[in-house]
């Protein structure tokens, strides 16, 4: 599958934002945004034109695109199947990419970055409910709980993101058993908890044109 593999900070500089595509890198003083927030390229600094109407919708749904790492023809899947649910379309589509494996693994602090969770989930590092699960898209549902296998418990990058991340807590959707190591998604999050700095209503009229 395609995959986006050039230097990740420069996508933050272009948004504007922390996606937090670079581990522990995005929480410290090395961060491309608080070193250097402005577009990337040698023109950087002169772009200053206000977005208004399909400018602003555009980039609004490439800052969440970026951020959990899902490419067009699916994250537009994603949409459509948030469209068919009963409910608000923009809560509805940020619910399912939560609920994606590798976000919650990712959330879960068993990576320090979505794009590490994803590799570590190839490689099979992880149970659900008790069965092999090596597809990072795999949606999880309330209760599922999610296992580090016993033989990578002792896994570098597992470990060093664990201890990377233990100050930081996990959100209160999720809950941590740092005995397993394992987790369980307790219930799907509502809109409040994700406390996502976007606009996912300039997706849902992006995508209803």
């Amino acid at each position: 599958m395609a995959r986006y593999v050039g230097p990740v900070c420069r996508l933050c500089r272009r948004e504007g934002m922390k996606l937090f595509l670079k581990g522990e890198r995005c929480y410290g003083e090395k961060c491309a945004i608080e070193r250097r927030n402005v577009p990337p390229g040698q023109h950087g600094k002169g772009r200053k034109a206000k977005l208004i109407g399909y400018g602003l919708q555009l980039r609004e749904k490439q800052r969440v695109k970026r951020m959990y790492g899902v490419l067009e023809r699916q994250f537009r899947r994603y949409f459509e199947t948030a469209d068919r649910k009963k409910g608000i379309t923009g809560e509805i589509l940020l619910q399912l990419l939560e609920s994606r494996l590798d976000n919650v693994v990712y959330r879960l602090g068993f990576a320090t970055s979505r794009a590490q969770a994803r590799q570590l989930v190839r490689h099979g590092h992880f149970l659900v409910n008790d069965r092999r699960a090596d597809v990072p898209s795999y949606l999880l549902r309330a209760g599922d709980r999610v296992v580090v296998k016993p033989a990578s418990a002792k896994n570098p990058a597992i470990q060093y993101a664990m201890e990377e991340v233990k100050g930081r807590g996990v959100p209160e959707w999720l809950e941590l058993d740092g005995a397993g190591p394992s987790g369980r998604l307790v219930a799907v999050p509502t809109r409040e908890q994700l406390g996502l700095p976007v606009q996912e209503q300039l997706i849902v009229e992006l995508y209803s044109k």
